[in-house]
């Protein structure tokens, strides 16, 4: 099956790099018409994926927010809308983990800084957008949760974990409300990947040391979660699956 996304508007937000920057790719080379590359700090970042993707032929632009603010998810969308007349696709990619912590350890902010972030940000951006979809007749939510929903999370990332496991959640409730409207919501969840997301909390020998527990035995690249988000998100392939979780973590958690 050709996984076209011609005529599509796609947002992807947390793009500047990573994950995000490879899904951007993803889109503009199965021929999205329009790709929002939503970034929050990096600014060079979003603009080398930016003119990659319009080099691949996508009208591709930049957008900047902080997504834990007030009203930022929202003004965010109404800004795609007005610059690309439609949202028919939308990946809520942003996320970390903020720092490690363990949980007696954990203050108050911290708990506020992650679940900010990597939950209320997904839940205010799909809100915004589901009536944009509903006027249009349908669209596809795909909102990137992690393994660690399901684990619990490991070594200091007990908030993360959580907050991913809302989103997961979430994403099943929110399916289940608009699917009358001919919106699919689905979930990837990403185990272990070799991305910027862990620079600042997780050392080299950490991540090789996990690596050798996955069954492929390795990391993964960041462009190995986009076939399984292009998937969820293609009204073609995937028209009849809405409130799945799709695993994508090299055999390490196994449903």
């Amino acid at each position: 099956m050709d996984v076209s996304f011609a005529g599509k508007v796609v947002l992807v937000t947390g793009a500047s790099s990573g994950l995000g920057a490879a899904l951007v790719h993803a889109f503009a080379t199965s021929g999205a018409q329009g790709v929002a590359v939503h970034f929050h700090r990096h600014a060079e970042g979003a603009e080398r994926v930016v003119e990659r993707a319009c080099a691949a032929g996508a009208d591709a632009r930049g957008f900047q927010a902080d997504l834990t603010k007030p009203g930022a998810p929202e003004n965010l969308v109404a800004e795609v809308l007005a610059s690309f007349g439609a949202i028919d696709v939308l990946v809520n990619n942003a996320g970390a983990m903020v720092q490690r912590s363990a949980v007696e350890d954990a203050p108050d902010t911290l708990f506020d800084a992650v679940l900010d972030l990597n939950y209320r940000a997904v839940f205010a951006t799909c809100r915004a957008v589901v009536p944009i979809m509903t006027r249009r007749g349908g669209g596809a939510i795909v909102n990137v949760s992690s393994s660690a929903a399901r684990n619990g999370g490991t070594g200091g990332s007990v908030l993360y974990a959580a907050a991913k496991a809302a989103v997961s959640t979430f994403s099943r409730g929110l399916a289940a409300e608009v699917a009358r409207h001919g919106i699919r919501v689905n979930v990837v969840a990403p185990g272990l990947f070799d991305t910027a997301f862990h620079d600042d909390v997780t050392s080299r020998a950490q991540l090789d040391r996990i690596g050798t527990t996955i069954p492929l035995g390795r990391a993964g690249r960041p462009e190995e979660c986009a076939g399984p988000v292009l998937f969820l998100a293609h009204d073609g392939a995937a028209s009849y699956v809405t409130g799945h979780s799709l695993e994508v973590n090299g055999g390490r958690l196994m449903p």
